[in-house]
């Protein structure tokens, strides 16, 4: 997919995780079995889609449900600072190449976040991760930001979908969707999305003009 293929293309809906932040599962779980919950594995499935941690990520828990259930699992006493760093220990950083790409976007297009998310990690991203004294915050980088626990639906279940077209006034045939996960990019082209199937920054460089990226 080139910029040829942007033709028609008024909205571009972007994922967060893998796409813009670098992610680390493994540190993630270790610094949980620091804190003496051992049986992490079982609860966070593939990519923490199961159990405790998809339950926040689709608002069907609240943040303090979420760390009073990491308690029950250790006999440490561990406080919501200490939970929340373990749990934000799976975040690492965004190029700051693609900051400035999404910026760049915004000056042509309609830039929507879509993202299976949780308000910890968000909240965290939010002030870390954004650099808004930089001119690099949500509000500079995105037109509005669509989350999965919030909206308490998810990728890649097709009402999410239809539930952001609806609130961003956008169909299918005018937006891109770019997301890492196949199964989310397969929803999104069978209803008729430009999709971009991202596995390396590389093919935002191919998508998009590479002085964009610069």
């Amino acid at each position: 997919m080139g910029d040829k293929d942007l033709v028609g293309v008024e909205n571009i809906f972007c994922d967060l995780g893998v796409v813009l932040i670098d992610l680390d599962m493994e540190r993630c779980m270790k610094s949980f079995q620091d804190l003496g919950v051992m049986d992490i594995a079982a609860q966070v499935g593939q990519s923490f889609k199961a159990g405790l941690f998809f339950a926040l990520e689709e608002g069907t828990i609240t943040p303090a449900e979420f760390r009073n259930a990491i308690r029950s699992k250790t006999d440490r006493i561990i406080t919501d600072e200490q939970i929340d760093d373990a749990w934000n220990s799976f975040l690492v950083t965004i190029d700051p190449r693609k900051l400035m790409l999404l910026k760049k976007l915004r000056q042509r297009y309609k830039v929507f976040m879509l993202s299976n998310t949780n308000k910890i990690h968000f909240d965290y991203m939010e002030v870390h991760s954004f650099e808004k004294g930089k001119g690099f915050g949500l509000t500079d980088c995105f037109d509005k930001c669509y989350l999965s626990y919030e909206l308490h639906l998810s990728k890649p279940n097709r009402e999410i979908f239809d539930a952001v077209l609806n609130d961003a006034g956008a169909t299918p045939e005018n937006s891109l969707f770019i997301d890492d996960n196949a199964r989310n990019i397969a929803t999104a082209a069978r209803m008729g999305f430009k999709v971009c199937h991202y596995r390396s920054t590389a093919d935002l460089i191919n998508l998009f003009p590479s002085e964009w990226i610069e």
